[in-house]
């Protein structure tokens, strides 16, 4: 089957993979030049959080070693307070489980050579998708240059250009949710060729409405990302005021960004969005045409699951695929259960959005997280959302199901200990008979 894949990031390039090695014919247009032979747009490099459902999906295809291999684990969170004291919180009772830190623009290549290495994939850079006729199948683009397709999937990202032709379909649904923040990208470097920060830990500064991340890279350096609202972004616009800023928020961090002007004032903002699509696919006449990855469900990038939901796509049409025996529209029909999953995620990053921001810093927070790590100790099959989201590929869905049943379980658990404890004190001051009393 000839299969055109519109989009070579990160889940377009995995998802040649899966299906060259299915023996179809793949071709991949991606709107920008080949990222091989340039460098990452300027503040555009976003670390990725890779965790358990990215792993599974690159280890399906033996692909986790070569695409890992300059990733940095991350056991936990290093909470920076405003004063400059630290607080480590792991994200695993035993220290055991890390998120592992790489960088966008590093994977990207790491995929798009596994992609090309696979025999009957093509890939085709500079081609701007600007019409889709989902009648013929036929595609063109701002070079000039058309295609015919008879299964065409979208992986052109948040602002897709495949989704938007399928809006215009009737019974096709969309919505977009903006937050008023943006993001910004910054950068703490080595010094004296050494970490400045723990490598071992994701950093952040909780500032109440507004905070900043740190990622460690190979090269010693951190890649630093703000969140913080338009207001304050737009607010801070001469060199005075950005130093006054974070030598007041950020102390700690202050002293170590020597290209802290540079950055923030050159470095673009970016937009934080949650869109929601329905249906994923359209199938008219022979032509079969499906979302994936972003295009299909974008969401905020709090809980480090966008690329890793992503990814997991790739296995879940793969599976699709085989029960629908490699009938694509099938295919693409069965796909769209993935939705209620998708729905929770968006739904559970912009929660952790506020508790990231919020609470993390918190005593009854880390109260909390003392108790849960507790439980996941003392109880046998207890784990926590964090856990079940980032180190396990149960299904999103079920893992809002399972922590329900998990509370419920606890919360009967609690009172009918402390139910036994008001009996035996009241026994012990003779309110209660019993058949030796009698």
């Amino acid at each position: 089957m000839e299969v055109t894949i519109v989009g070579a990031g990160l889940v377009g390039c995995l998802l040649a993979c899966y299906l060259a090695r299915r023996g179809h014919h793949v071709t991949l247009y991606e709107r920008r030049p080949d990222p091989r032979e340039r460098g990452p747009d300027r503040g555009r490099s976003i670390n990725l959080a890779i965790s358990q459902r990215g792993i599974d999906a690159l280890r399906r295809l033996g692909l986790d070693g070569k695409a890992l291999h300059a990733a940095l684990p991350m056991a936990g969170r290093m909470m920076h307070a405003p004063g400059g004291a630290l607080s480590f919180q792991p994200y695993s009772a035993d220290r055991s489980q890390a998120i592992n830190s790489i960088g966008r623009a590093a994977l990207n290549r790491e995929l798009l050579e596994a992609a090309t290495a696979q025999p009957g994939v093509e890939v085709r850079f500079g081609c701007r998708l600007t019409g889709l006729d989902e009648r013929t199948g036929r595609l063109r683009f701002e070079s000039g240059e058309e295609a015919e397709a008879g299964v065409v999937i979208g992986a052109d990202g948040a602002y897709s250009a495949v989704r938007a032709r399928l809006q215009q379909l009737p019974g096709v649904s969309f919505s977009q949710e903006y937050l008023d923040y943006g993001y910004k990208e910054l950068s703490i470097p080595a010094r004296n060729g050494a970490y400045v920060l723990d490598p071992g830990a994701l950093h952040i500064w909780p500032r109440g409405r507004s905070m900043m991340i740190a990622l460690p890279n190979p090269d010693r350096s951190f890649t630093c990302t703000l969140f913080w609202p338009h207001s304050t972004l737009d607010s801070l616009d001469t060199p005075q005021r950005i130093r006054a800023y974070f030598a007041e928020h950020y102390r700690d961090a202050f002293g170590l960004m020597p290209d802290l002007i540079p950055d923030f004032q050159g470095n673009p903002i970016g937009h934080l969005v949650t869109m929601r699509c329905a249906p994923w696919h359209a199938r008219i006449g022979d032509v079969a045409v499906g979302l994936i990855g972003d295009a299909a469900h974008a969401i905020v990038p709090f809980y480090g699951q966008g690329a890793n939901c992503g990814f997991e796509d790739c296995v879940e049409l793969d599976r699709c695929l085989d029960e629908a025996g490699d009938d694509f529209p099938r295919a693409l029909e069965l796909f769209e259960r993935r939705k209620s999953d998708t729905d929770v995620i968006a739904r559970l990053a912009l929660d952790n959005f506020v508790e990231m921001r919020d609470k993390v810093g918190s005593r009854l927070f880390l109260a909390g997280k003392r108790l849960e790590h507790a439980l996941e100790r003392a109880l046998p099959g207890y784990v926590s959302r964090y856990e079940l989201v980032s180190f396990s590929t149960t299904p999103y869905s079920q893992v809002e199901r399972r922590v329900a049943r998990q509370r419920g379980i606890v919360v009967a658990a609690a009172g009918a200990a402390l139910a036994a404890l008001a009996f035996a004190a009241r026994r012990g001051r003779g309110l209660v008979r019993t058949p030796e009393a009698d």
